[in-house]
């Protein structure tokens, strides 16, 4: 039986966001891409696994709290049910980056040592790429251990806005180039 996806699309300062949630209301995906480009993302995180994807305005109200996120109620995310598909060690990672406090940076190397690993900046800075789920899970708060702002599949830009909306102090970080 395939899984049935709904998404919404929210104009952000960012772009246009498409939120997808899952039939228990738990968001599975958010992206600034085109509908087929986060088609073929959701099946490569899926496994394979067969689903639908269906427009729906405000599946769950995630939209509406997204909205409030990005107008300055910046809490709101941090209760949002989520559920990504993924390999125990990217959920072991994407558990730690919830744990991260708005306003606040991490390296690599802390999400590593965090989740027992602490040889496995690399294999983290690859759990943060595969995230589906940016901002809600922000893997955009995790930084170089000097500073730098690398990595982010939104953008550098996109990481630093978000950044300094979050109140972290961008502004004083590097931008690794």
């Amino acid at each position: 039986m395939a899984e049935a996806l709904v998404f919404d699309r929210l104009p952000s300062p960012l772009g246009e966001l498409l939120i997808v949630a899952d039939d228990s209301d738990r968001l599975r995906a958010i992206d600034w891409c085109e509908e087929e480009r986060l088609r073929a993302r959701l099946a490569r995180s899926l496994g394979g696994e067969d689903f639908t994807l269906m427009p729906q305005r405000d599946p769950a109200g995630l939209t509406t709290a997204l909205k409030a996120y990005f107008a300055g109620d910046l809490a709101v995310i941090d209760s949002l049910p989520v559920e990504a598909a993924g390999t125990s060690f990217q959920r072991a990672v994407w558990a730690a980056l919830r744990g991260i406090a708005c306003g606040t940076t991490v390296s690599y190397g802390e999400i590593a040592r965090r989740i027992g690993q602490p040889g496995a900046m690399r294999a983290v800075g690859l759990a943060n790429n595969a995230n589906p789920i940016p901002i809600v899970v922000p893997c955009h708060r995790v930084i170089g251990a000097d500073g730098a702002l690398v990595g982010f599949g939104g953008g550098l830009d996109r990481k630093r806005w978000l950044l300094d909306h979050e109140g972290a102090g961008s502004r004083q970080l590097s931008l690794a180039i």
